[in-house]
């Protein structure tokens, strides 16, 4: 099939007649927009652009919106003294079965609605995700990522940014960070399989009522807190292990951090349920 091209210097609006299954965006500072929608229609406006020109191209269902010189291979690696020169904000609107890559250098990311895989870079730049229910891949150096009503596995790894997850029903979530937080709110109506570790950064799980998963948490010189009975605590003095059942222990919850601390919540049994609903807990 023959390639389209358009090249954007100014704000424009762009609709595509043909069918889109990817997306793939790359910019540097302003932000990315991208929702799922029911339909076919693959929609494109670029409302503020500073700097270089962005390429559009559509090829084999394969729609690009990026900068020519930065590349999706070693994203992370991207450094340029010119990017202060250059901005765009860019809304993409594509069905909701499409798989999404984006790549961010300074700029704010948002995906919402899409059912396709997931897959975010990040130099800097925070990024939010809201009810993906496909596989989620995010890399970071500095920026943080929040995903909210994500029902798909999770991947997360990170130089200093943070990882918050709110009412989290994936089957699983892998998050590794040297000295970003790790804090999970996990409302999964099956048992996940959650596996995190940070070097000095500090991890929290909130785990949905009634918990059910086989605990094993690990802090070097940290702090360790929990709210539930059955767990057990070794290694009072220096490393410290939190380990135990809970419920028929078909899940899985493993957390390790060499200096950071490591707390386990209870969620309520209920969403109107009070805050005096959780236990003080215990700190070890």
């Amino acid at each position: 099939m023959p390639v389209s091209t358009w090249t954007v210097t100014e704000p424009r609006k762009l609709a595509f007649g043909s069918p889109v299954t990817a997306l793939r965006v790359r910019i540097v500072n302003g932000s990315v927009n991208v929702v799922g929608a029911e339909g076919p229609a693959t929609r494109l406006e670029v409302s503020a652009l500073d700097g270089p020109p962005l390429v559009v191209t559509l090829e084999d269902g394969v729609l690009t919106v990026a900068y020519q010189d930065l590349p999706w291979k070693n994203f992370l690696q991207w450094l340029d003294r010119r990017s202060k020169a250059r901005s765009a904000t860019v809304t993409v609107a594509v069905p909701a079965d499409a798989s999404v890559e984006v790549g961010v250098v300074g700029a704010a990311a948002f995906v919402s609605g899409v059912r396709g895989r997931t897959e975010v870079r990040g130099v800097t730049g925070d990024t939010a995700l809201a009810g993906l229910s496909g596989t989620v891949r995010g890399e970071s150096v500095s920026g943080n990522l929040e995903a909210q009503a994500v029902t798909g596995d999770l991947r997360f790894q990170s130089v200093s940014g943070d990882l918050t997850v709110v009412e989290g029903a994936g089957p699983s979530v892998r998050a590794e960070s040297v000295s970003g937080d790790l804090v999970l709110d996990l409302d999964a109506r099956t048992p996940a399989d959650v596996r995190l570790a940070t070097v000095s950064g500090e991890i929290a799980v909130r785990l949905p009522h009634p918990a059910d998963a086989v605990v094993e948490a690990n802090t070097a010189s940290g702090e360790l807190s929990h709210g539930f009975d059955g767990l057990r605590v070794s290694g009072p003095w220096g490393a410290k292990k939190l380990t135990g059942r809970l419920g028929a222990g078909t899940g899985t919850l493993r957390a390790t951090t060499v200096s950071g601390s490591i707390a386990l919540l209870r969620r309520p049994p209920s969403e109107d349920a009070t805050h005096d609903h959780e236990p003080t807990g215990k700190v070890l």
